[in-house]
């Protein structure tokens, strides 16, 4: 039975590479999929994952049909065993019940990734759909850290420095590059307990040097 399966975590979890690796254990068992992805940091129309591995991929718009288009394929002569929908909290409601009518019409496996929520601890839209449809939801083990050591379970965005919990919620490219995004945007996991108090790693830093004591000069 084909099923539709949502694989979620916070920035640095490893997602992207799972999807990478997912799409190829089953490529190299001989099955055919198509790989979708939207606001990727690589650009358009590219699965990346923060290891460097890329995979050419189809960009998932705003009006883009899961439903129609795997139907008007396999109305083609197309073979479709599974989907791989990447940086899957950017879809719509509609589109994650495409995916799901997909799954359950067609038979066809759906392997969904993306983070649970955003900077401002609100549930994605996507993400929200998918935990609600999804035959199995999967919290990925390789866990992103604070700066302090323990489990990030939030994502923080910075604008010149100052965490903020306010603003536009997709940020396209990757902020990593300054070439191909505003330098003063940033994005780093934090515990629950971090970002509740906004303390970012630099501001801890800040925080730490302001607090020691000055070198004793007699």
């Amino acid at each position: 039975m084909a099923e539709l399966q949502f694989f979620t975590g916070t920035m640095d979890s490893g997602k992207s590479t799972l999807a990478l690796q997912t799409n190829h254990n089953h490529a190299a068992r001989g099955r055919i999929g198509r790989i979708f992805t939207t606001h990727d940091r690589a650009g358009e129309a590219i699965l990346s994952s923060r290891l460097g591995l890329e995979h050419v991929a189809l960009e998932v718009t705003e009006d883009f049909d899961f439903w129609r288009y795997v139907v008007d394929a396999l109305t083609h002569g197309a073979r479709i065993d599974y989907l791989i929908c990447d940086e899957a909290q950017f879809y719509a409601g509609e589109q994650i019940e495409q995916l799901a009518r997909v799954v359950d019409e067609l038979q066809i496996d759906v392997f969904a990734f993306g983070i649970l929520s955003d900077f401002r601890t609100h549930l994605f839209e996507g993400s929200r759909r998918l935990v609600e449809l999804a035959d199995r939801t999967h919290v990925l083990q390789v866990e992103a850290l604070c700066w302090c050591g323990k489990t990030a379970t939030h994502n923080a965005r910075t604008e010149n420095g100052e965490m903020v919990t306010e603003g536009e919620v997709i940020v396209v490219g990757d902020v990593e590059d300054k070439e191909k995004a505003p330098a003063e945007v940033a994005y780093e996991v934090l515990c629950r307990q971090h970002h509740r108090r906004r303390m970012t790693a630099a501001r801890a830093r800040a925080v730490s040097m302001v607090s020691e004591p000055l070198p004793f000069s007699g």
